[in-house]
């Protein structure tokens, strides 16, 4: 077994020797330019972890990691069209470089190389690979779905919310986590508990999204702190204080929702408030604590040896404590 770290700079240095310039220009140069905009690389990295956790080489997994990495990038690509989003990891967007129709084709591509990737497996791994990625992929699209209708909605239920980040984002997790015991030839119930390991993970991940958001430190959240408040999404901070908040905060926090001041600080402000005086921030913390032992219970059943026990509930750990 290896170092975070060390995993992260084989699918970086696996990642670099894909980016041969192609041609036609205008349809992989955005492909590159997305694939090169950085990011924490957590789903390959997760993908060759646990091919090595499981008892094969990491180096078998790298074109498994690089199919995962594309399509969440492809996904990024979409998403930012949908949103209209100007910036992606601090850089214009693809469709804000160029314009929207190249986004567009440039995401198909990229959803297009993702699954040719996995060609290079042997027929029994890539059926795997192929139906477990398909399954995904539509939860991805699913959850997308789910976020796009909570925006015009004002009855979004709590467990409606976990359903949506679950697939949305939750799921790609698992999925990383799973290839990696498909390339390793892990019996199959391995592989449901390292995905259920994932699934819980991606939901403490992404519940911890939505607090630094709103909590993080500016200096190293890495965006806007308060994104969200300026957009009005409907986190799990905001549906849990207008579900134990008095009737006079639940209107304070629809009023504070309801206008976009060309200052935004004091409506971010005045919603932090009533996060904390609800309960809603704490309540999120102990979500995210919530899911963070659910992984790790699930990651006790799997009963690995110690150092790679050790390897996984660190980076769990690791994850849980970051700042951005």
């Amino acid at each position: 077994m290896h170092s975070i770290e060390f995993y992260r700079n084989a699918f970086l240095e696996y990642l670099s020797g894909k980016m041969a310039p192609k041609e036609p220009k205008n349809l992989y140069a955005p492909v590159s330019y997305i694939m090169g905009l950085g990011g924490k690389r957590l789903r390959p990295v997760l993908t060759l972890l646990s091919t090595e956790v499981f008892g094969a080489s990491y180096k078998q997994a790298l074109d498994a990691a690089l199919s995962v990495e594309v399509f969440h990038n492809f996904s990024l690509v979409h998403d930012d069209i949908m949103d209209g989003a100007p910036l992606r990891r601090g850089k214009e967007t693809v469709h804000k470089k160029w314009d929207v129709n190249t986004g567009i084709l440039s995401g198909d591509v990229m959803l297009i190389q993702a699954y040719q990737l996995f060609e290079n497996y042997e027929a029994e791994t890539f059926r795997a690979l192929a139906e477990l990625f398909s399954t995904t992929a539509i939860k991805v699209c699913e959850g997308q779905q789910y976020d796009v209708d909570f925006e015009t909605r004002d009855d979004v239920t709590i467990p409606e919310y976990l359903k949506m980040i679950e697939y949305k984002t939750a799921v790609l997790v698992a999925a990383a986590l799973q290839m990696g015991g498909i390339v390793a030839k892990a019996p199959r119930k391995a592989q449901e508990r390292i995905f259920e390991f994932g699934l819980h993970l991606g939901l403490a991940f992404q519940i911890q999204d939505d607090y630094l958001d709103a909590f993080g430190d500016p200096l190293t959240f890495g965006k806007q702190v308060g994104g969200d408040i300026i957009e009005n999404k409907k986190t799990y901070l905001y549906l849990t204080a207008m579900e134990q908040g008095t009737e006079e905060q639940k209107k304070t926090l629809a009023h504070l929702f309801s206008i976009q001041p060309a200052d935004a600080t004091e409506k971010i402000n005045g919603v932090k408030d009533v996060f904390l005086e609800t309960g809603a921030a704490k309540e999120t913390q102990n979500a995210i604590a919530e899911h963070t032992q659910k992984a790790f219970n699930v990651l006790a059943k799997l009963q690995l040896p110690p150092e790679k026990h050790a390897i996984l509930q660190g980076f769990g750990e690791q994850l849980m404590r970051r700042q951005a």
